[in-house]
C-alpha cells in the first residue's frame, strides 16, 4: 500500500456502526469458531491473478481455501505473490481476474471498512501503520472505527497491550519505542479489533528470542479462540514450530502446500530451493541421520529417542 490515504491496516478511513456494516458483527463480539460457521470457509480464493499498474504480474491463477481457526504460514521469496495476496484480504488490493470470498462474502462486494471487521492486517512495517501521537489511541483506534465505546473499548485496548508486553507504555509516543517493540505495537492495534481472521506480516523481523516466543504465545491465543491467523514469514523455524500448514509460494502462484512435515520433507527440499528457502535446521538434521521428517526441534528429539527405544 502506497504511502497515502487512511492508516495501513485500518478500516480505509470509514467508519463500521455497532450493528456491523456489511455483516459484520461489532467490534468485540467477532471470535469464530470452527463449528460456528455451519461449514462456511474463513478464505475462499479463486483464479487469482493481480496485475500492478506498471505491468507486473504479482499473482497468477491461485486457488487457495483456509477453513475456520487454521493456522496457515505464507513462505516464499521476496516478490513471490506473498503481500499482495494477503492485501486482497481485507480489500487494500483487488483482483484483477479471479475472487476472493471472506467468511462466505464476495470480497469485492464489500467496503475496506466492512472487510476490516473481519481481516486485520499487520503490516511488515509498522511505520507505515503507526499514526498516533501516543501508544493507547494508536490501539483504541481500529475498534473504537468498529463501534466499540467507553468500557467495552477500555477492555479490548486493556487485553491487546498486555497480550503485547506494552501495558506500560501506553502513555508513550511510539516512535520512542524501538523497532521491535513498534512491531508489537501494530499487533496490538490489530489485536484490539477482534477481528475473525487475523494476518501478520514477517511478524518475528527485528524481534529476539524473547519477542519471538512472545508472537508465537499470541498465535497460540488466537487459535486456542479459534481465530483463524495467517503470516507470511522468512523465518522458518519459527513456521514449523507454530503453524499447521505451510503454503510456498513462487512467481505468484502456490507451489507447495501441506503440513511442515511434509513440505519441510528431504523430497520437498528441490522446490523450497527454487524459492530460495531452506527447510529448518531440524529437518536438515533428520533427513541426515536417516530418521525422517523432522521439522521441529520436539519432533527431532522424538525421532532420536524412538530411535533409541529397544
Amino acid at each position: 500500500m502506497s504511502g497515502g490515504g487512511a492508516p495501513a491496516g485500518r478500516a480505509g478511513g470509514g467508519t463500521v456502526d455497532a450493528s456491523g456494516a456489511g455483516g459484520v458483527p461489532a467490534a468485540g463480539s467477532l471470535t469464530t469458531s470452527a463449528s460456528g460457521t455451519g461449514g462456511v470457509p474463513a478464505l475462499r480464493v479463486r483464479g487469482l491473478v493481480h496485475v500492478y499498474p506498471e505491468g507486473t504480474r504479482a499473482l497468477d491463477g491461485v486457488d487457495l481455501d483456509v477453513a475456520p481457526g487454521e493456522l496457515v504460514a505464507i513462505v516464499g521469496q521476496n516478490g513471490s505473490g506473498k503481500s499482495t495476496l494477503v492485501r486482497h484480504l481485507n480489500g487494500l488490493l483487488r483482483p484483477t481476474e479471479g475472487s476472493v470470498e471472506v467468511l462466505g462474502d464476495d470480497a469485492s462486494r464489500l467496503r475496506v471498512a466492512a472487510l476490516a471487521g473481519r481481516v486485520g492486517l499487520v503490516f511488515q512495517d509498522p511505520d507505515r501503520q503507526i499514526f498516533s501521537r501516543r501508544v493507547r489511541p494508536e490501539v483504541a483506534f481500529g475498534p473504537s472505527n468498529l463501534g466499540l465505546k467507553g468500557k467495552a473499548l477500555d477492555a479490548v485496548v486493556d487485553a491487546a497491550l498486555a497480550a503485547v508486553g506494552l501495558a506500560d507504555q501506553a502513555a508513550s509516543n511510539p516512535y520512542d519505542l524501538g523497532y521491535s517493540r513498534r512491531k508489537l505495537l501494530a499487533i496490538a492495534s490489530i489485536l484490539a479489533m477482534r477481528t475473525p481472521i487475523v494476518v501478520l506480516d514477517e511478524p518475528t523481523t527485528g524481534q529476539d528470542l524473547r519477542g519471538i516466543d512472545l508472537v508465537r504465545s499470541i498465535v497460540a491465543a488466537l487459535a486456542a479462540e479459534g481465530r483463524t491467523v495467517l503470516a507470511i514469514s522468512h523465518d522458518m523455524r519459527f513456521v514449523a514450530e507454530t503453524f499447521a500448514r505451510v503454503v510456498v509460494m513462487r512467481g505468484g502462484r502456490i507451489v507447495l502446500d501441506g503440513p511442515p512435515g511434509e513440505v519441510f520433507a528431504e523430497q520437498a527440499w528441490p522446490v523450497l530451493a527454487s524459492t530460495y528457502l531452506e527447510a529448518p535446521l531440524t529437518a536438515r538434521v533428520g533427513a541426515r541421520l536417516g530418521l525422517g521428517s523432522t521439522p521441529t526441534e520436539a519432533s527431532l528429539v522424538d525421532a532420536l529417542a524412538a530411535r533409541g527405544a529397544p
